[in-house]
């Protein structure tokens, strides 16, 4: 009897000691490590909520996030040479145009957006302005509005596409130089984040600003005619209208920046220092029950599945991802 009992002993020791052995590689295999990411600033909510929700899932992973202009994040790669494993852009052009091909092979579209008219009940005529009066409240004297640096910061330039293309949408030749002209270049900032707290404190009446981004801040905003808020992506060929001349990837040379929907991209560096957790991330990042769905919670339209534009890159992109892309132009 006593035999018998000590064999079943040994037999469940040696259960329990394979199963934990069995459980080793496992536990070794779960990304852990620091993983940095550069971002544009208008998925900064969306990405606290997102860097809580892995971090919970792998608490061996420290997401350090860094948010500003896309071109901005962008250069911090190209020109600084600063170590990164993920760069998130508000325009998929910035990764195509600075990152490809000497620092990133592939470039994920996951998000839309559209660009609003952003106030608060301090902005002057916060009581009148609307779809149809914008552009003409904009030009009063006295209202302080601005954007974001076009040269930093995409929502920069798309803001002033938006004029661009309100001009041959209402048809009032000149408009785009007279909203301009009331538009002091102190009111320019870095990124268009930081325009959130001047209207916050009064000290701008309006402010071009992403409708996530409104959302999240809890600001007023005009929502404006699709063809002119670059969020519909069958109106391409009349934002196409809309150029932009920003800096390009070297000191004296520039870009046109043509109009073209809202759209947000996503890569791997090359060189990232932590390939395994970063992708770790990216797979939670797009995944539609993941992050995809703080970003629709959070006011921003994914893409689901996301997309790349060939097959051929599709075929670059890491085993853990390929499941969350599609191929689509």
């Amino acid at each position: 009897m006593g035999r018998s009992f000590a064999g079943r002993g040994f037999i469940v020791f040696f259960i329990i000691g394979i199963t934990a052995f069995l459980s080793l590689p496992r536990a070794f295999a779960e990304p852990k490590g620091t993983v940095v990411m550069f971002h544009a600033g208008s998925l900064t909510m969306p990405f606290e909520a997102m860097e809580k929700a892995f971090e919970t899932k792998y608490p061996g992973v420290d997401l350090q996030r860094e948010a500003s202009g896309s071109q901005a994040a962008a250069r911090k790669v190209t020109d600084l040479n600063k170590p990164c494993d993920i760069m998130a852009s508000a325009d998929f052009k910035v990764i195509d145009k600075l990152l490809i091909p000497k620092f990133a092979d592939w470039n994920i579209r996951f998000a839309t957006n559209q660009l609003v008219l952003c106030y608060t009940e301090k902005s002057r005529y916060a009581d009148q302005v609307n779809a149809r009066n914008w552009y003409e409240i904009l030009q009063r004297k006295g209202v302080v509005w601005g954007h974001s640096d076009p040269n930093l910061d995409p929502c920069g330039y798309r803001a002033l596409m938006v004029l661009q293309l309100a001009e041959k949408y209402y048809r009032k030749p000149g408009l785009y130089d007279r909203l301009l002209a009331n538009r002091p270049l102190e009111n320019i900032r870095p990124k268009s984040v930081e325009l959130v707290s001047l209207l916050q404190t009064g000290n701008m009446d309006y402010a071009w600003e992403y409708l996530s981004v409104a959302v999240q801040h809890g600001l007023k905003y005009v929502v404006l005619p699709d063809k002119i808020n670059l969020g519909n992506y069958k109106e391409d060929p009349f934002y196409s209208q809309a150029v932009v001349k920003v800096t390009g990837k070297k000191p004296g040379e520039y870009m046109d920046m043509k109009g073209e929907s809202v759209t947000y991209g996503v890569t791997l560096i090359k060189d990232s220092p932590n390939r395994e957790a970063a992708i770790a991330f990216l797979d939670y990042m797009l995944d539609p029950k993941g992050g995809l769905k703080i970003l629709k919670d959070q006011g921003q339209p994914p893409f689901i599945p996301c997309r790349v534009p060939t097959e051929q890159m599709k075929s670059m992109l890491p085993e853990k991802l390929k499941k969350h892309v599609t191929v689509k132009d």
